[in-house]
């Protein structure tokens, strides 16, 4: 009896250890989300992954990880290991981490950055793997948001104000602070950012992606005039363009019905339509955009925090839409400011 009851202790001990050993801790965990996305991040551009950078390991990242690993021969087992991320070459390291991360890095640490910035609510403008202006003013926003030294350089001190930053939920990309610029802009509609503005997956995303369901209404982002309310033959579908003060302008795309017609004078928050698929698009979203003279910009930087639209109970919340499996309308812009010929930047990277 004695002897059992030894065997027992000695077995439930190792349990034990066995589950304290592969059970990650909180940090880890916190960083584990941001190396999923770091990865999503480097097969997107590989290739091999065309959905959200979401930093969870579903379905469609292990079958990813698995395509990369059978194209490299690698034991395809869906988990990436040192192996497989030594595969990616200069997307699968440094660790984040490992060195100061400055403006003009490229790599697993940069995209790993760009997650948790994103989810804090210092929005750099998409998750790319590269360090360049829209990371360096959401690092620049965080640091002094927290009393640091404003440098937009990621060192330990500023890593460690960014994993102790709380993590916003229902929205990303509202910038960590108050907008910059001479106007300002409300949100089209409630939805998180999917795909940022910028290099995108082997594309120039020239707005910000909203994942929405089919019927979602959309609200106008400021005051303005409707100039364009149509079909357009470059991948936008049914687009609206609302003119606003200063040079700006508002472009809506991807609607599946208008609720005002051209000529139509909106104010911020304005039912102007409906959340779509049409054109080059995949999946119901919002493909939205501020042009300024003509050219597109950033709109993180100009958009505050609400709209004036009641909520829109969702059903499902895809990503990464704009991926056409064949994309035929490609070629420079002859006129860029017209809204019927803009043609929008088809994906680099389709499976």
């Amino acid at each position: 009896m004695a002897a059992r009851k030894w065997f027992a202790g000695v077995l439930a001990a190792l349990c034990l250890l066995a589950f304290g050993a592969g059970t990650p801790s909180a940090a880890h965990a916190r960083s584990s989300n941001a190396n999923t996305a770091a990865l999503q991040t480097a097969l997107r551009a590989l290739r091999h992954y065309t959905g959200g950078v979401d930093g969870i390991t579903g379905r469609r990242t292990r079958r990813a990880i698995r395509r990369f690993q059978r194209a490299h021969h690698l034991h395809a087992d869906g988990v990436a290991g040192p192996r497989t991320r030594r595969a990616l070459g200069r997307r699968g390291h440094p660790l984040l981490g490992r060195r100061l991360i400055r403006r003009g890095n490229h790599g697993w640490d940069v995209a790993a950055l760009q997650f948790m910035l994103r989810r804090r609510g210092f929005d750099p403008g998409g998750v790319d793997g590269g360090f360049g202006r829209g990371t360096q003013s959401a690092v620049k926003r965080l640091q002094a948001a927290r009393g640091l030294h404003v440098d937009g350089r990621v060192g330990r001190q500023t890593l460690r104000a960014l994993r102790r930053s709380h993590i916003t939920r229902g929205t990303t990309g509202g910038g960590g602070g108050s907008p910059t610029g001479p106007v300002r802009f409300l949100r089209p509609v409630r939805g998180p950012i999917g795909d940022g503005f910028g290099f995108v997956s082997g594309r120039n995303h020239t707005g910000l992606d909203f994942p929405e369901p089919l019927g979602t209404p959309i609200g106008a982002a400021g005051r303005g005039v409707v100039t364009f309310a149509g079909w357009n033959s470059g991948g936008y579908g049914n687009l609206m363009v609302i003119r606003h003060r200063l040079g700006y302008e508002t472009w809506y795309a991807h609607q599946s019905r208008f609720a005002v017609g051209v000529g139509a004078q909106v104010a911020g928050g304005v039912r102007i339509g409906y959340v779509g698929s049409t054109g080059r698009s995949t999946g119901p979203h919002l493909h939205f955009e501020v042009r300024h003279n003509g050219a597109p910009i950033n709109p993180v930087p100009y958009l505050l925090s609400g709209t004036s639209l009641k909520l829109f109970v969702p059903k499902a919340k895809p990503a990464g839409l704009e991926c056409s499996t064949s994309p035929e309308i490609r070629g420079p812009q002859s006129r860029p400011e017209d809204p019927r010929r803009a043609v929008l930047e088809p994906c680099g990277g389709d499976d």
